[in-house]
């Protein structure tokens, strides 16, 4: 009997032995409510995959960058496992072509969903490791997500500049930076905020935005220029 999976197979880099595992990974509960064709759907198969997906993530990080801190280590298996991510590689490999939704699902753009894409590659990686053991899933890990593993390192403070530059002059100089308002312009209900990040009273970056959270994200970012991760910080 033909495998309609093998080219999805071939793409993760996993061969199923027992196919009814991956053909629920790649059940939608929307399928599953309108049809009598299955029992179940891939929503527990999710719970399986994002920890066994969590568990190699982390060994292989452990194993690769042996001089990254805890922090580290949790900020790039984040990157590597949420749920943006996961869409991505799951649309490269056209899993949405295989996902059985239900009419409603499929007739809104359910195939092209993040939230579908992401939870069912997910599924997959647990139905994996049901039908082969964590040797499965490291299998897609290498075939899916090791070439993800430098970027997410290069980005891992991407979501989070005012951490990353608190951490480094903390770790660095001792000292912590401070945000002020520079400027502010426009209307009440349409301002543009200026702010500056200062480091012992010296500004070393400046962010627009529409509002402070926002203006400070920028100022951190302009100010993580002057200080790379791996480089010894200027002294005053």
């Amino acid at each position: 009997m033909r495998n309609p999976y093998r080219p999805l197979e071939k793409s993760i880099g996993y061969r199923f032995r027992r196919k009814r595992h991956l053909e629920t990974a790649l059940t939608h509960r929307s399928f599953r409510f309108e049809s009598d064709e299955s029992l179940f759907d891939n929503q527990r198969l999710e719970y399986l995959g994002d920890a066994a997906l969590g568990l190699v993530t982390a060994h292989q990080l452990f194993e690769h960058y042996p001089d990254f801190e805890e922090g580290d280590l949790t900020r790039v298996r984040s990157r590597l496992t949420n749920l943006k991510t996961l869409a991505i590689i799951a649309a490269r490999v056209d899993l949405g072509q295989y996902l059985r939704l239900g009419r409603g699902e499929h007739q809104s753009g359910g195939q092209q969903r993040t939230s579908n894409l992401g939870d069912a590659l997910e599924a997959v990686i647990g139905a994996a490791y049901l039908d082969g053991g964590i040797r499965a899933v490291e299998k897609i890990f290498k075939k899916l997500f090791a070439a993800e593993m430098e970027p997410a390192v290069s980005n891992r403070w991407m979501d989070n500049p005012k951490g990353a530059l608190q951490e480094i002059t903390q770790s660095r100089l001792r000292i912590s930076p401070r945000y002020r308002i520079a400027h502010e312009e426009g209307p009440a209900h349409s301002k543009v905020f200026t702010i500056d990040v200062l480091l012992n009273g010296e500004v070393i970056g400046t962010g627009k935005g529409s509002n402070k959270r926002d203006a400070e994200m920028e100022a951190a970012r302009s100010a993580l220029a002057h200080y790379p991760e791996k480089d010894t910080a200027p002294q005053d």
